[in-house]
């Protein structure tokens, strides 16, 4: 039996079931990269000293990892193949609209950075309950949705999605939860000892489940790799070697001085001169005062006095450099960004430092392009327009170039290849849409040739037939 032609409350069941059996490996991955790591081996007898050591050695480089092709990633725009529908007083579409209307501008980084970090975020769009032409796109972090595909690697949408308010900390206690189908929203607590319980329907009237996933990162089995997970056991190899740093740091950074053959001083009863004992019979010494202001004199010939060279720290710090080198190169993350050493960089340089990196971001707006396109088109359905399946979002261009040489480079297209000068404003390293937007507005308010051409178009245009009143 298809999944679909289960009840609500069975699909309940099953969602919530699944989500509990990812619960596990999504917490790991939420804790570590919010700093909660397991932490580096330290023996069952160590001091308060050494934990709080073990506590300091956590290194979090995790959330680094995720910003930065997340902060290399921010849809600007919205291209449509046809002539943008929709009421307005603009030539700006209907969903780019929506998706002002929606602060997306900024609302679009987490949902982002969640896929990047778990492997797939979601996304849901739905009526507005007070202005049923107006959509609402919310975020949905993974930790908190199941979604059913028939062909999870190739599916666009889901058959069904359960969403949760959030998963309940002890057995038996309900949250409550909202499954969604191809035509309806149901409300349902889950969790409970007797099973979910339906709580209401809702149409939601768009024909399709509403629930978009984002996956930067899926195999054609339908799994889904974040960039956190595979870099666990790196991270715990840096925390322990800079655990092993720390201590060695503490306790064997510096020189200790020895003495051999010196007969030590007891302490001595002023009045009488005998010599003090302690509670166990035996004699009191004297400490003897040892520390870089002061010259070891011993009375005895026999003395030796020697020292013991301190623990060289270079190995822990090339370890954890290297540690680092390989978190860098699993993640396509630039090496400079983790270790710092930029050192007088040119802008070609700089660019192929971060080569790898670009090519990731390049890898990720590909596949969740497409996801935000399948959102903007459910938008457009909610808001009455017809979608257009051959529609783009455009990417804000965040590469590392030379703002001269750029230019130069467009000046050479338009003036040798003859390409249109307009086609090169948005490839402008920090130009907006709304930036060429302007531009066009202002080139065509000023150039006296494109208001000509206007008015002659209007003369030569041919006039609006008439229509005779049927009455």
């Amino acid at each position: 039996m298809a999944e679909t032609s289960v009840s609500p409350v069975d699909l309940a069941a099953i969602g919530f079931d699944r989500l509990r059996g990812d619960r596990e490996r999504l917490d790991r991955i939420d804790r570590y990269f919010r700093g909660d790591h397991d932490g580096p081996y330290v023996p069952k007898s160590a001091t308060d000293e050494y934990k709080l050591l073990a506590k300091r050695a956590i290194t979090n480089w995790l959330p680094l990892l995720v910003k930065a092709p997340s902060q290399a990633m921010a849809v600007d725009g919205f291209r449509r193949s046809t002539d943008p529908a929709g009421e307005g007083t603009d030539d700006v579409p209907a969903e780019w609209r929506a998706w002002q209307d929606q602060r997306m501008d900024s609302r679009q980084t987490p949902i982002h950075r969640a896929a990047l970090t778990y492997g797939q975020s979601f996304a849901t769009v739905l009526k507005d309950p007070a202005d049923p032409s107006r959509p609402v796109i919310r975020g949905v972090s993974p930790r908190l949705i199941h979604a059913s595909y028939d062909d999870p690697a190739a599916d666009a949408l889901p058959l069904w999605a359960l969403q949760v308010e959030g998963l309940p900390e002890k057995e038996g206690a309900e949250v409550r939860a909202w499954l969604y189908d191809a035509t309806n929203v149901h409300e349902l607590l889950v969790g409970g000892k007797d099973g979910p319980r339906l709580i209401g329907t809702t149409p939601h009237g768009q024909g399709v489940c509403p629930v978009v996933r984002f996956a930067p990162d899926i195999d054609l089995e339908g799994r889904v790799t974040g960039v956190v997970e595979p870099m666990l056991p790196i991270q715990d190899r840096v925390n322990q070697t800079v655990f092993d740093l720390l201590i060695s740091q503490t306790f064997g950074s510096f020189k200790v001085r020895t003495i051999s053959g010196l007969a030590p001083e007891f302490r001595r009863d002023p009045e009488t001169g005998e010599i003090l004992l302690d509670s166990n019979g035996r004699p009191v010494p004297i400490p003897i005062q040892a520390d870089a202001s002061r010259f070891l004199v011993a009375p005895d010939p026999d003395t030796k006095f020697n020292q013991l060279d301190e623990t060289p720290l270079g190995g822990f710090l090339e370890a954890i450099e290297l540690a680092t080198k390989h978190l860098a190169a699993l993640s396509q993350t630039p090496p400079h960004y983790l270790l710092g050493s930029m050192i007088n960089l040119s802008a070609e340089a700089l660019a192929a430092a971060e080569s790898a990196l670009s090519r990731a971001v390049d890898e990720y707006k590909h596949s969740m392009g497409e996801s935000w396109e399948l959102v903007l088109s459910l938008c457009a359905q909610i808001m009455g327009v017809e979608p257009d399946p051959r529609a783009e979002v455009l990417w804000k261009d965040a590469e590392s170039r030379s703002l001269s040489q750029t230019v130069d480079a467009l000046g050479k297209a338009v003036q040798m290849l003859q390409v249109p000068a307009r086609a090169m404003w948005p490839r402008i390293p920090g130009v907006t849409a709304r930036d060429v937007e302007e531009w066009t507005q202002m080139q065509e308010a000023d150039d006296p040739g494109l208001r000509m051409a206007d008015a002659m178009a209007a003369v030569v245009a041919p006039p609006a037939p008439v229509v005779a009143d049927a009455a």
